[in-house]
């Protein structure tokens, strides 16, 4: 029996500096795999482009923040392949190869293709490129052959048209790809400053690289339960976006204190939040010094060791669906 490590493969579009969402979705979990699997992790540039496409300047600079942030939250280049998604030009001709095998309707029918369109109407996203997104990103996953993927139980949805992509390879050329498994994470739905969900395009995010004094400037306004009109008014911590914080970054017996305090009015807002701005900055200052020895790095320099391993998986599979293809 092989003692190789199963391999996990996922990504993220290189959008700017990486927000608390980012850590408590994906790279709390994408951590501790590093020492449980063999790990891909992409900066997806060529995701972003599909969105993007009109404005791509920032995508070079976001690469790097994108980067400097994993590694400041324990991503490891020593442990896992950590590349640029462009750098591997084999994903190109596999996303092109099965292309040609993949139903244009089961591209049409992904929910996300209308709602993005619905909510992204300022740009010109009726594109062969954007719809195509979920191709390219079965592709990501089959060029390294991973057999997992890291999502939460809301996801699990998208990983079935991939499933169904392979499939139907399978089907026409031959038992090839496995089909890729969906790694099911805790994912808790960590809420923005503004209680909606944590995003740069809603203004709401406290990101990964704010400093001490940007945290404490971020939640001070913060708006509570509306119930607390008065000091003391008592409120319902579960309708509190402060409190939704808490459950991430305070202890079992801080929250019991805010809870108590907040339903008996024992305790301001002020108080609340004060508990919140003191346990955020003792998390994020291990993540603040990281960076900081990171920031005058190559990073470029970095990736190259992970763009190699990357390539010589997808060089391996595209040779392989080449020959399966007779192309």
């Amino acid at each position: 029996m092989s003692n190789e490590r199963k391999i996990v493969m996922s990504g993220m579009r290189p959008t700017g500096k990486l927000h608390l969402g980012h850590y408590t979705g994906a790279l709390r979990n994408w951590v501790p795999f590093q020492d449980q699997y063999q790990c891909f992790y992409s900066i997806v540039d060529w995701h972003a482009l599909t969105t993007d496409y009109q404005k791509p300047g920032a995508i070079k600079e976001n690469i790097r923040q994108v980067m400097l942030d994993w590694l400041s939250a324990g991503i490891d280049p020593e442990k896992s392949a950590v590349f640029v998604q462009s750098r591997v030009k084999e994903i190109a001709e596999l996303y092109l190869l099965l292309s040609m095998a993949t139903p244009l309707g089961w591209l049409e029918r992904v929910p996300t293709f209308k709602e993005q369109q619905q909510q992204l109407k300022d740009r010109d996203i009726n594109t062969i490129g954007f719809l195509g997104y979920p191709l390219l990103q079965t592709v990501d996953i089959v060029s390294v052959k991973a057999d997992f993927v890291p999502v939460g139980e809301d996801q699990v949805s998208h990983l079935e048209l991939s499933r169904e992509i392979v499939r139907r390879f399978n089907f026409l050329y031959g038992d090839y790809f496995a089909e890729p498994q969906e790694l099911l994470t805790p994912t808790p739905k960590l809420l923005g400053l503004d209680g909606r969900k944590m995003s740069k395009s809603y203004d709401n995010s406290i990101l990964l690289s704010d400093s001490a004094e940007v945290v404490d400037q971020k939640i001070r306004p913060m708006k509570t339960d509306t119930r607390r009109q008065r000091r003391t008014d008592p409120g319902v911590p579960e309708d509190c976006p402060v409190f939704n914080m808490h459950k991430s970054f305070s202890s079992a017996e801080e929250r019991e204190t805010v809870v108590n305090g907040c339903t008996t009015a024992s305790i301001g807002c002020l108080d609340c939040k004060k508990i919140l701005i003191k346990n955020m900055n003792n998390f994020l200052e291990p993540i603040r010094e990281r960076r900081r020895q990171y920031e005058n790095i190559a990073v470029d320099e970095i990736l190259e060791d992970g763009i190699k391993k990357a390539r010589e998986k997808a060089a391996k599979t595209a040779a392989e669906v080449r020959d399966l293809m007779k192309v």
